[in-house]
């Protein structure tokens, strides 16, 4: 399929074919057949991936500051790679589109139906591409009479009546809408329906003639002068009741202006992005309010409601975005007496081959326009196979005599894209065959960067090919243990990065199918193969008695929106990241674990981010691990500390490593970058794969610290010790 995508780091845009997303449950497969440019939101993100690194900094000074922390913490070299992966992922365009339904995913049924007409919302999700999937909750169903380049105005509309409704406009109230674009032009519309006067200001005298012919009541060109005395003399000295604040500037004149034209106590709501520097005594006086709209509505940035379709009670949240949404597209039918129109604000429509001149248009301004719409060959009865891949026109041809490792790699996020593909990529022993990622953008992307032979988005042009022997698993954490077991199955050696599994029937099941596989697996416990740890286990390897090990881990908090707090994830971050470390002491110490002890200091938003575990091994060892999200991110992420046999061992965020013995102290250095072992990690994969030599790391030892992490959950339900 084609879709428009946009680079990060130069701000190229291109036309690009793609695999087409598979459906998921409580998803919709959409086939597109028309999509609206934002020319406000859009431009801005065009522009912003068009600055320099410089530009980009001075924009977003607060991700800046992430990154020194991070040069300070992890070294020069480890942070320009992190960047320089997230730079480097390609950016999907667009967020209002509509179209049919070509595969309802499980959990909707009822609610939509194949041939379905629909819309559908969100960046990243409704795209300008000729496949979409779709969530059942940014999805609303199309009148038959609404066709689909007006349907594809459904979220900009949804944007707007948010703002009014934050509001709450009366019956005939008079209503300010400061920047008549396209979000302004759909609220001057929307609040006419309403029964208000609506006065539109703005500096264009073409968007003011537009507006006073939908609805507008008043306009008043603001190059004119203020409108104070204008308005006072239409509302009898009174003054707007509300104000909607559509303007897209980094000025904060739309504030001033709102200052001057509303009365006494009234609202004002902000639904573009504007400078907002106010003017407090004029708003002081008045005892204006201001109100900031949340996008298209109640449950934006809700991953409950948006990703898992959660229900809202009705009686608290009467309009969500998903009721604005489906309010507004059926506001557009032309059976209503009031409607929305969005084909008068409708300026230029271009096919999806065109799509490049359509973002000249939009970004160079080079001729006035509005509403710009991407329309897509649509075909009502045709039919999109699951499976869909794409094969390179040249690809590596590796030598039949020789065994290599023939490589499939599922998911292509950007720790796979910073730390294990550029390797891969490199390795003289592998040929990197297939790549799957859920999106198809992510896919093709990461097949063009990395010379992979072949792209999809079903994890079948995977299993099912009989040139790979290795897979590569990087996805989720709730999809681990199904793919590790069908990977076994297919009787291919296994990568899959932590945690194996999140429960022990999912660690059973891998189990089971390790039992009856020729293949072998591995887990991404990289720092095993780090050079400081495997200097650190030489020295202790010789040591008799036990060992007491601390380690401290400061994670940092997660991001609110970050997909570990999804509550399928398992369990916060303890099976997610807590189990490198079981791993790491298990490795160091050399000997089986019998029991774990753990405690929780707090929940954050029911998230367990500090934990404390005690670890007691077969030959009477103990390890404490400190895991907490309290600390400061600046300051150093790991520390392990080793006591036995009368010395004492640390290493500092795998950056400096301190023995000291005897009276004397030796020291190691890695000043500019971290090895957390990653390196190792895939050379002694690849070494196992190509000399058919079996697992890395023993595989009943994988399994125990993957039980002993879900045992750490286990007694953190219980308060009491787990043994193994």
């Amino acid at each position: 399929m084609k879709q428009i995508v946009q680079s990060a780091s130069t701000g190229a845009l291109s036309v690009r074919d793609v695999p087409v997303p598979r459906v998921k449950p409580g998803h919709l497969l959409v086939r597109t057949a028309a999509s609206l440019i934002s020319a406000g939101t859009e431009r801005m993100v065009v522009e912003f991936a068009k600055k320099s690194l410089i530009g980009k900094a001075k924009s977003r000074p607060d991700l800046v500051k992430q990154v020194v922390a991070k040069i300070h913490r992890d070294g020069l070299l480890a942070t320009l790679d992190a960047v320089r992966a997230r730079l480097d992922q390609p950016l999907p365009l667009g967020y209002s589109a509509s179209g049919v339904v070509l595969e309802v995913g499980p959990g909707l049924e009822g609610r939509f139906q194949v041939g379905d007409r629909v819309a559908i919302a969100g960046a990243g999700i409704a795209n300008h591409a000729e496949y979409n999937v779709a969530p059942g909750n940014l999805t609303a169903s199309v009148p038959g009479d609404v066709s689909h380049v007006e349907a594809c105005f459904g979220t900009l509309a949804s944007i707007a009546l948010n703002g009014i409704r934050l509001l709450e406009p009366k019956l005939g109230d008079v209503v300010g809408v400061i920047g008549v674009g396209l979000v302004g032009q759909l609220a001057t519309q929307l609040l006419a329906i309403h029964g208000c006067r609506v006065i539109c200001l703005d500096y264009s005298a073409q968007r003011l003639a537009l507006a006073r012919s939908i609805g507008a009541e008043f306009t008043w060109n603001l190059a004119d002068g203020s409108p104070s005395a204008f308005i006072g003399s239409q509302t009898n000295g009174v003054g707007c009741d509300g104000v909607v604040i559509a303007a897209a500037t980094d000025s904060s004149e739309p504030f001033d202006t709102a200052a001057d034209i509303a009365r006494d106590r009234a609202k004002i709501s902000l639904v573009g992005i504007t400078g907002t520097a106010f003017p407090y005594r004029d708003f002081m006086k008045k005892e204006l309010s201001v109100v900031v709209s949340r996008s298209y509505g109640p449950g934006r940035y809700d991953n409950d409601f948006e990703k898992r379709n959660v229900k809202y009670p009705v009686g608290w949240i009467r309009w969500t975005e998903a009721d604005n949404l489906a309010e507004c597209v059926r506001l557009m039918s032309p059976s209503r007496t009031l409607r929305l129109t969005p084909t008068a604000l409708t300026t230029h429509r271009f096919s999806i081959q065109d799509a490049e001149k359509a973002y000249e248009l939009v970004s160079e301004g080079t001729e006035p326009h509005l509403g710009v719409v991407i329309e897509y060959p649509l075909d009502e009865g045709a039919k999109v196979e699951p499976i869909s891949t794409i094969e390179m026109r040249s690809g590596p041809n590796p030598d039949p005599g020789r065994r290599r490792c023939s490589l499939g790699v599922i998911g292509a996020g950007s720790f796979a894209r910073s730390k294990l593909l550029p390797t891969l990529a490199r390795h003289p022993q592998v040929v990197l065959q297939t790549v799957v990622t859920q999106r198809g953008v992510s896919a093709e992307d990461t097949q063009r960067k990395f010379g992979f032979r072949r792209c999809g988005t079903d994890e079948s042009a995977v299993f099912d090919d009989p040139e790979i022997n290795a897979v590569v698993i990087t996805t989720p954490h709730s999809t681990h243990a199904a793919l590790t077991a069908r990977a076994l199955s297919a009787g291919k050696a296994v990568l899959v990065e932590k945690p194996l599994g999140l429960t022990r029937d999912e660690m059973n099941s891998v189990i089971e199918a390790r039992n009856t596989s020729s293949a072998f697996f591995q887990v991404g416990f990289n720092r095993r193969f780090a050079p400081m740890i495997a200097s650190l286990h030489r020295h202790l390897a010789p040591l008799s008695g036990p060992k007491n090990i601390l380690m401290r881990i400061n994670a940092g908090q997660l991001a609110p929106d970050s997909w570990q707090r999804e509550p399928d994830e398992g369990s916060g971050r303890i099976l997610g990241e807590l189990c490198h470390f079981v791993d790491l002491a298990r490795f160091v110490i050399g000997a089986p674990i019998v029991a774990v002890r753990a405690d929780a200091a707090r929940l954050v938003r029911g998230l367990c981010e500090d934990v404390t575990v005690a670890i007691r091994f077969s030959d009477g060892s103990l390890c404490t691990l400190v895991y907490t999200a309290l600390g400061d991110p600046a300051y150093s992420k790991e520390r392990i500390e080793c006591y036995a046999g009368g010395t004492v061992a640390s290493i500092d965020n795998f950056r400096m490593l301190e023995i000291v013995a005897n009276g004397s102290v030796r020291r190691q250095w890695s000043r500019l970058k971290q090895d957390k072992g990653h390196q190792g990690e895939l050379d002694a994969f690849v070494a196992a794969v190509v000399e058919n030599t079996g697992p890395p790391v023993p595989e009943p030892e994988i399994v125990e610290t993957s039980l002993a992490t879900i045992a750490v959950v286990e007694s953190l339900r219980t308060g009491s010790v787990v043994f193994l």
